[in-house]
C-alpha cells in the first residue's frame, strides 16, 4: 500500500502482540498456566520445610521436671500430649492418634547421685511405623547426649517398649475420604456454577417462570438431580475402596450410612459457594477461575493428601478455617475410628456455619436472568 512492501514479519509481530494481549486478560489462562504452578510449588515448598510432627503422649505419673523430660520437651519433632486422661491416651493410641504413651521413670543411681531413665514405651499397631521409628531415634539420640554430658555408662537410660493391639491404619483409610470429601466439594462448586450460569444464558429459567413452579422448587429441583448423582459417586467410590482395597468400615453398614450423611451435608454447603460463582461470574471463562479460588486453596490444604501437621505452624490455623477440612475430619473419624455423627458435632457445626454464611451471600447475589 502506498508503494510500501507488506512486512510478513511486521504482521506477525502485529497478530502475536494481539494474541498475548488476549491471553493476559483470559482469567483462566492466567490462573491455570500461572496461578497453578505457583501455588504447588509454595504448598510443597511449606511441606518440605517443615519438620514431621510426632504425637506422642505422657504418662501423668511421669516426673515432668526431670533432666530427661526437659530436654525431651524441647525436641521440635516431638509434639508431647500430657493434658489427657489415661483412657483417653490409651483410646488414642489404639486409633493411631498418638505415635506412643511414654513413661518416664527416674531412678537414683548409687554413684555420686547420677539418675537412671526407665522409659517405658506404648505403642499400638495403629501407630504409623515411621514416625514409631522417628520417636525412637529422637529418644536414642537424646539419651547419647546425656551420656556424654555426665559421662554415664552403660548409659542414662534403658528403653522397655511395649505394642499393644489396635485397628491397622491403611494408606487407603487416609486418601479415601480426602479425594471423597474433594470429589464432593469440586462437583458440587462447578457443577452448581455451570448449571445455573447456563440456564440463564439459554433463558431455561425464564421459560421455567412461566409455568406456575415457584422459584425455589426450580432450585431444589436441579440441586436435588445433582445430590442424587453425586451420592451414587460416593457409594462407587466407597464401595471399590471398601471391597478392593480394604478401606476401614468400623461399624460396616452404618459407617457407609453415616459417611453417606455427611456427603449430603458436605454437598448442601458446597452447592452455596457454587451458587455465588455463578451469579458472579460475567462469562463462561470466568466461572473455572472464580470457583478455583475456593476449591484449589481447599484441595492443598485442608488435608486431602497430607495431614495438616505436615504445614508451618503459622499455617495449620488457615487450614483448619477451611470447610472442606472438617469434612474431610468428619470421614475420617467415622470411618476409621467408629465414631457416629453425633460424635462429630464439633465439625458439623461448623459445616453448618459456613453453610449460613455462603447461603447468605448466595441470596444477596444470585441472579434469575
Amino acid at each position: 500500500m502506498n508503494g510500501a512492501k507488506y512486512s510478513q514479519l511486521r504482521a506477525m509481530l502485529a497478530i502475536t502482540k494481539g494474541s498475548l494481549r488476549g491471553i493476559f486478560r483470559s482469567p483462566s489462562a492466567v490462573v491455570f498456566s500461572l496461578g497453578f504452578p505457583l501455588v504447588f510449588i509454595l504448598v510443597f515448598g511449606f511441606i518440605g520445610n517443615s519438620t514431621v510432627s510426632v504425637k506422642v503422649g505422657v504418662d501423668r505419673e511421669t516426673d515432668i521436671k526431670t533432666q530427661f523430660y526437659q530436654r525431651l520437651s524441647h525436641v521440635g519433632t516431638l509434639k508431647l500430649v500430657t493434658d489427657e486422661s489415661a483412657d483417653e491416651m490409651e483410646d488414642d493410641l489404639k486409633k493411631g492418634r498418638l505415635v506412643a504413651v511414654l513413661n518416664i521413670v527416674p531412678t537414683p543411681g548409687a554413684d555420686s547421685g547420677a539418675v537412671h531413665y526407665t522409659v517405658n514405651i506404648r505403642t499400638s499397631t495403629a501407630s504409623d511405623a515411621n514416625k514409631k521409628a522417628i520417636l525412637m531415634s529422637v529418644l536414642k539420640n537424646l539419651t547419647t547426649q546425656l551420656d556424654n554430658e555426665t559421662y554415664t555408662r552403660p548409659t542414662v537410660a534403658t528403653f522397655k517398649e511395649t505394642e499393644i493391639p489396635g485397628r491397622m491404619f491403611k494408606t487407603i483409610d487416609f486418601i479415601l475420604p480426602g479425594q471423597l470429601g474433594f470429589a464432593l466439594m469440586s462437583a458440587a462448586v462447578f457443577g452448581t456454577a455451570f448449571l445455573f450460569y447456563n440456564m440463564r444464558q439459554t433463558l431455561v429459567l425464564k421459560r421455567f417462570f412461566a409455568t406456575p413452579i415457584k422459584r425455589t422448587y426450580i432450585v431444589l429441583a436441579e440441586s436435588l438431580s445433582r445430590m442424587i448423582f453425586q451420592l451414587i459417586s460416593s457409594v462407587v467410590i466407597i464401595g471399590l475402596g471398601h471391597f478392593a482395597f480394604g478401606f476401614t468400615l468400623v461399624n460396616g453398614l452404618a459407617t457407609f450410612l453415616e459417611m453417606l450423611v455427611l456427603s449430603v451435608f458436605g454437598l448442601l454447603v458446597f452447592m452455596g459457594f457454587g451458587f455465588v460463582v455463578s451469579s458472579l461470574a460475567k462469562n463462561e471463562s470466568t466461572i473455572p477461575p472464580l470457583a478455583n479460588i475456593f476449591t484449589l486453596p481447599q484441595f492443598l490444604l485442608a488435608g486431602t493428601f497430607f495431614p495438616i501437621d505436615s504445614f508451618p505452624g503459622w499455617l495449620q490455623p488457615v487450614c483448619k478455617l477451611m470447610p472442606l477440612t472438617w469434612l474431610i475430619d468428619a470421614l475420617r473419624k467415622v470411618a476409621f475410628e467408629g465414631q457416629h455423627l453425633w460424635n462429630v458435632g464439633g465439625d458439623i457445626a461448623i459445616l453448618t456455619l459456613w453453610g449460613i454464611v455462603v447461603y447468605a451471600v448466595a441470596v444477596k447475589v444470585f441472579k434469575w436472568e
